[in-house]
């Protein structure tokens, strides 16, 4: 297996990345996000779940710490040619060997970046790096460095995120013959997932979540499954995933007569929605977004009922989220600018009256404006 994407690809994304670095001052970058190595070299793994990180330097320079057991997979998978293991044993402590590592690497009293926040980097490990590098030089939080450099998409990302966005519809299209009352959760939950694996697609980097009755209004995976009702909501947020990049839809269907409620809480989603379209253009910022949605909402008198972040970026993402860091939410400055994959929900849940409702989709932000990554319209979907 050779990494998913041509090494020019690479090589341009490196390139990026050091002049970044340049404009911060950093002599180097000690990367922790699975997403963040991936993006960078194609290293492919669910080992983040121990210590390892990815030494970039300021002069392009790359060295993998991690344990045995990924060898193979960075062989594997990467463009990385210098790999360091630690070793498991009772009582290791891996930031030792990483000290030992950047010391070999000349980068004592150095300005060094750090990605903290991410999954990668359990509160565990965090405490032991710091201790190992509070005299070591000058350590500075660049979580979101790489980041926002993985939020404009290449052509040939793209082409993965199109691959993600017909899976996503072959998903829906799998599940929506077997909802009907009597159907089980379980079945319409594997019909869709079988659908992206079959169509060649991944895991997605966190689970489907699936809810009907009063767990419709969850919006969160959950164990425990159950048959749907001749009059009944059901919850779906899915993902079609190629090469890790995702594509996410959103819907509330209705077996049965809608309730009015139903109706109204639709309208509301499908107005706000329509309305936020024209924002998800360059000029705009994430916020705008989010302003657009609250003002339709909360003009319907459903303030109450929303949530307080109506989406986020998509991307190339690992357990256990499929969220990028930046989101649709009051106050974001953050620009959207074309060629980004950005995932918009609404989600309204009635907890008083026991109604839910959601609406979501991919956009792919064009120069023209927001292509929907989707063939299915922004309509209620009643069986």
């Amino acid at each position: 297996m050779a990494p998913r994407f041509p090494t020019e690809e690479y090589a341009g994304r490196l390139e990026r990345l050091l002049l970044t670095m340049k404009d911060e001052r950093l002599d180097a970058l000690l990367l922790f996000a699975q997403e963040s190595m991936y993006w960078l070299t194609g290293y492919d793994t669910f080992g983040f779940c121990f210590f390892q990180t990815l030494v970039v330097k300021a002069d392009g320079t790359m060295t993998l710490l991690t344990r045995s057991a990924d060898l193979r997979q960075a062989r594997h998978t990467s463009i990385i040619e210098n790999i360091n293991i630690w070793t498991d044993r009772a009582n290791a402590d891996p930031t030792t060997d990483l000290k030992n590592l950047l010391d070999e690497m000349d980068l004592l009293g150095c300005r060094i970046g750090v990605e903290y926040d991410t999954h990668g980097l359990t509160g565990t490990n965090t405490r032991r790096l710091d201790n190992q590098l509070q005299s070591f030089g000058k350590i500075i939080d660049a979580s979101y460095i790489v980041s926002r450099l993985r939020l404009i998409k290449s052509p040939a990302e793209i082409a993965h995120v199109r691959k993600a966005a017909k899976l996503v519809d072959g998903a829906l299209d799998a599940a929506l013959p077997l909802i009907e009352p009597g159907a089980r959760e379980s079945d319409i939950l594997a019909a869709m997932q079988a659908a992206v694996l079959a169509g060649d697609g991944d895991y997605p980097a966190n689970e489907f979540v699936i809810g009907s009755g009063e767990d419709a209004l969850l919006c969160r995976a959950k164990s425990g499954r159950r048959k749907l009702n001749k009059n009944d909501q059901l919850t779906l947020e899915w993902a079609g995933v190629s090469a890790r990049y995702h594509v996410a839809m959103m819907r509330t269907l209705i077996l049965g007569k809608p309730k009015a409620r139903h109706i109204e809480l639709f309208e509301a989603c499908q107005d706000a929605l329509q309305q936020i379209e024209p924002v998800l253009t360059s000029g705009h910022t994430f916020g705008d977004v989010f302003d657009v949605h609250a003002r339709v909402v909360d003009d319907r008198g459903l303030a109450r009922h929303r949530l307080n972040a109506c989406g986020y970026s998509l991307g190339a993402r690992y357990a256990p989220s499929w969220m990028e860091h930046q989101m649709f939410y009051q106050g974001s400055a953050q620009t959207i600018e074309t060629d980004m994959t950005l995932f918009v929900h609404m989600i309204i849940a009635d907890s008083d009256a026991g109604v839910a409702m959601t609406l979501g989709q991919t956009y792919l932000t064009t120069p023209e404006g927001p292509e929907a990554l989707s063939k299915h319209k922004l309509e209620l979907i009643q069986r």
